[in-house]
């Protein structure tokens, strides 16, 4: 054993923080590895890995490799909290990346920001991860607001929609969500015509459904993940809602959600927040395909884990710029200084006092079993 702290000590004698040796950069992350939403948190570490096995290949991090350290929480809050806690103060990461969840990562960025331990990319859009502005939070995707905004302007000024309701999750996320689209739909002096909920990681979606159907609604605004809102649109065309339009936002674990409704896609949209890879000719869109087929030959593209790969691209920028000399100030001193930088046909940005990142969302349809970019009315008919 003394042996071993004594190698430890000498490993990281030149480290400015904790997490940083002369040849390595130790990072952590939280997810769903187990359990109901498991695809998300699965596809968000192989989307990841991918991006920071490639740079490790590269070696151009200033002349370190990146190792990433990543703990299951089941998409439970508490679980979050721990990991975070024990990656921090046991672990002694560098920084945290790819927290997936709303109810996950706002219980776990107490923990962080009190550490002052950056945290990069998070698979989820709520607004109390970006309000008020935490300058330990860099976020890469569109906010859950800026979704809110797209798919309600979509309903009303071009499928003339007045009547939309709200199936959510019942949890921080699906207020966060539940929240956005009413004060989108206020801009058009509209009020939601009925709302219902569910449990999360649960399928118990049969109270809220008919909550919903009572209200008649022309189009239904979800949130949750894949299994319950595959779960409730198949339900809800059984009883009757055939003619309305069903949408959820990105988290759903789009392809997750298609391959679960099979047959029953029509009709289903999904607001996107990473550019619709089937048919792009972006150079992010090849250089993720690339990866992840040479370190996840089995995984097929997806927006998760495109999402997870992008998270970490601009972590793996941010400390390219900082530079040798390491350190957790240095870190977020080099991504503010990111101003409009293309990653390939994306272009992200942040500043001392923005840390938004993209803001980009794309409305999608489910075309035989794949998604395709909707742009009017014309390619949803």
């Amino acid at each position: 054993m003394a042996f071993l702290l004594s190698v430890g000590c000498i490993a990281y004698a030149t480290a400015a923080e904790p997490g940083v040796s002369d040849r390595e950069i130790l990072l952590g992350s939280s997810l769903a590895l187990e359990g109901a939403a498991s695809y998300l948190g699965i596809q968000t570490n192989h989307g990841m890995n991918a991006c920071i096995n490639a740079a490790n290949e590269k070696g151009d991090i200033n002349g370190r490799k990146l190792k990433v350290i990543a703990y299951n929480d089941g998409y439970e809050p508490i679980p979050s909290m721990q990991n975070t806690h024990k990656l921090i103060n046991e672990d002694k990461v560098f920084a945290l990346t790819c927290y997936v969840g709303t109810p996950t990562a706002a219980k776990a960025q107490t923990v962080w920001t009190m550490a002052k331990v950056p945290a990069v990319g998070f698979f989820t859009g709520a607004e109390g991860l970006r309000t008020p502005f935490n300058r330990y939070n860099f976020h890469v995707r569109a906010s859950y607001y800026q979704e809110a905004d797209a798919i309600v302007d979509f309903f009303v000024n071009k499928l003339k929609f007045k009547k939309i309701a709200i199936f959510y999750q019942y949890d921080a996320f699906g207020e966060a969500v539940k929240k956005g689209t009413e004060i989108a739909l206020a801009k058009y002096g509209i009020t939601p015509v009925g709302y219902g909920d569910y449990e999360r990681n649960t399928l118990k979606i049969e109270e809220g459904l008919a909550k919903i159907k009572a209200s008649n609604p022309e189009a239904v605004v979800m949130v949750g993940t894949y299994s319950p809102l595959a779960k409730f649109v198949k339900a809800a065309k059984q009883a009757g809602l055939t003619q309305t339009v069903f949408h959820t936002v990105s988290f759903v674990g789009p392809e997750a959600f298609a391959g679960e409704l099979g047959k029953d896609g029509d009709r289903c949209v999904v607001t996107q927040v990473m550019i619709p890879y089937g048919e792009s000719s972006a150079p992010i869109v090849a250089e993720y395909k690339s990866a992840l087929k040479k370190y996840y030959p089995s995984d097929s593209p997806n927006f998760v884990s495109m999402e997870g790969f992008v998270n970490a691209k601009v972590l793996v920028e941010g400390l390219r710029r900082a530079g040798r000399d390491l350190t957790r100030e240095g870190f977020i001193k080099a991504l503010e200084s990111m101003k409009n930088v293309d990653l390939g046909g994306l272009t992200i940005s942040y500043g001392s006092t923005s840390h938004a990142g993209l803001s980009k969302v794309y409305i999608t349809k489910i075309k035989d079993g794949k998604y395709v970019e909707v742009k009017g009315i014309s390619d949803f008919k």
